[in-house]
């Protein structure tokens, strides 16, 4: 049915779809911009901040597998419907949020609402461009809306901040929301698996509990250090639990993951791609924007406009990397892409210092422009895979991004915070002034030292502009690292690729 679209509604649903998911991939970023403003108003202890952060992704990345493969069989317009309510209506709870602890309840039907849209939107693609060519440039298009969006989440939170409470950040949802069931209910086509076969509630069990538990248990690390006993628990429980899930699906005849997509060597490729890309650019990304508030005193609006490069190469790449893919080829393109983001990686790590923006600004260019990759590595993963399978396709790629981002986070934010430590001594901060307490926080953060320190005079001055200092070389360390990573991917997913790969032609 869907296939059988005229043209004008088949892009007329892309706008829908990518304009949902902008929204969806905004919010993630809008929190960072307004988390101070909200730790202000609530008061929340140091564990309740965290969970706030993390509960959203933690939700989201338990739930992807087993709501995409809802959808394929309950009906993935009514799965994306169901989402869009989901999402709005949480985001309006906010107005009765006057603790923490709300505010992490509504953080995580946020969560459970981005579960249903983020899969939802690519496996409907799948669905509306039964075309290869047409399907791949509905693909980039989809891809530069997603890097777009966490681009201009932040400078929408800063917008929003300058003139109305934090609460602003949820309620821009709303409206959002609404316009897109409404739109959806008349412009969707309903699309599922045809032959679903049975529910498998255990593999659905296991794959919630292992994915949270490797997701929090990542997340720890990257707060509590590697050798956290804890952390090393949760991602052992979280793998066995995978492990098991992978089995279970490998031996069923109607697996809640069709696992064996992965032995198609260009589906891996692409998925490893993205886990690359979303690995060396998330904590990369995070820092830049602390980077430009804490270190050259930007406001948060002018840090997310600071973040515009990336964007904007991002958003004019995207859409032509499947037109490059024809002239020049898929490997071609996916593996330059990559290449161009290394290359941005190790801009960043060789900068003269002091740092300043241009530097900076080339390295996000670089790494938008080569995010065009993305939209070949979505194409070769949703082309090469059957449509009544493009519920499965679309978790894979999903999680693979929000494995990436955590990785990162846990990885390259951790390198930078190790370098950052060593960097600002104790016995510095003590002779700056500060007691036991306040070197605890100076270590912990940049934003905590540059509080401690402020009042110290001369001394404290010198001991901020030291931490300053400090995190700029982190900063660069994590440029050398993802250029590292990068240069790995190149390498991984050129092997992977076949030569005369086609995202034009295909099922």
């Amino acid at each position: 049915m869907a296939g059988h679209l005229s043209a004008g509604r088949r892009w007329a649903a892309l706008a829908v779809l990518a304009a949902s998911l902008l929204v969806v991939v905004m919010d993630m970023t809008i929190l960072n911009v307004a988390l101070p403003e909200m730790a202000a108003a609530l008061s929340p202890t140091a564990a309740q901040q965290l969970w706030i952060v993390d509960i959203y992704s933690l939700v989201l990345a338990g739930l992807l597998v087993t709501m995409s493969t809802l959808g394929d069989r309950w009906g993935r317009k009514r799965m994306l419907l169901t989402g869009f309510a989901v999402f709005g209506g949480a985001s309006l709870l906010v107005l009765a949020a006057e603790s923490a602890p709300v505010v992490i309840a509504v953080r995580a039907l946020l969560g459970v609402g981005g579960a249903m849209i983020m899969p939802a939107t690519l496996s409907m693609i799948r669905s509306l461009f039964t075309d290869p060519a047409e399907r791949a440039k509905a693909l980039g298009i989809w891809a530069a809306v997603a890097s777009l969006g966490a681009a201009v989440g932040p400078i929408v939170g800063g917008l929003l901040l300058e003139h109305f409470s934090w609460h602003a950040a949820f309620l821009l949802n709303v409206p959002l929301m609404a316009a897109a069931v409404l739109v959806s209910l008349f412009l969707l086509p309903e699309a599922r698996n045809p032959r679903p076969g049975r529910w498998d509630a255990l593999a659905t069990a296991l794959s919630i509990a292992g994915m949270t538990a490797l997701v929090w248990g990542i997340k720890r690390i990257a707060k509590e250090g590697p050798a956290d006993a804890l952390a090393l628990a949760a991602l052992a429980a979280g793998l066995a639990l995978l492990v098991w899930f992978v089995l279970r699906c490998l031996h069923s005849d109607s697996p809640l993951l069709r696992v064996r997509l992965f032995t198609v060597p260009s589906f891996t490729a692409g998925t490893l791609a993205a886990l690359f890309t979303m690995l060396a650019m998330g904590s990369a990304l995070l820092l830049a924007a602390q980077w430009f508030q804490l270190v050259q005193g930007w406001s948060p609006l002018q840090a997310g406009i600071g973040l515009l490069p990336m964007a904007v190469a991002a958003t004019v790449v995207s859409p032509l990397a499947p037109v490059l893919a024809q002239r020049i080829g898929a490997r071609t393109v996916l593996v330059g892409g990559l290449a161009l983001s290394g290359l941005g990686f190790a801009a960043l790590a060789l900068a003269p210092a002091p740092l300043t923006y241009a530097p900076v600004a080339i390295f996000l260019t670089l790494l938008g422009a080569g995010m065009g990759s993305l939209a070949i590595a979505s194409a070769i993963i949703m082309s090469g895979t059957p449509a009544e399978h493009a519920g499965s396709a679309a978790a894979i790629e999903e999680t693979s991004y929000e494995l990436g981002a955590v990785l990162g986070v846990a990885v390259l934010g951790s390198a930078a915070s190790a370098l950052y430590r060593a960097e600002l001594p104790a016995s510095d901060l003590a002779a700056a002034g500060l007691g036991p307490q306040g070197v605890g926080a100076a270590q912990e953060s940049l934003g905590g030292a540059l509080h401690v320190l402020a009042d110290l005079g001369p001394a404290g001055a010198a001991a901020a502009f030291q931490a300053q200092e400090a995190f700029t070389h982190g900063l660069t360390l994590v440029g050398g690292i993802g250029a590292a990573i990068m240069l790995v991917s190149v390498v991984v997913v050129f092997a992977l690729t076949p030569k005369d790969l086609d995202v034009t032609k295909g099922h």
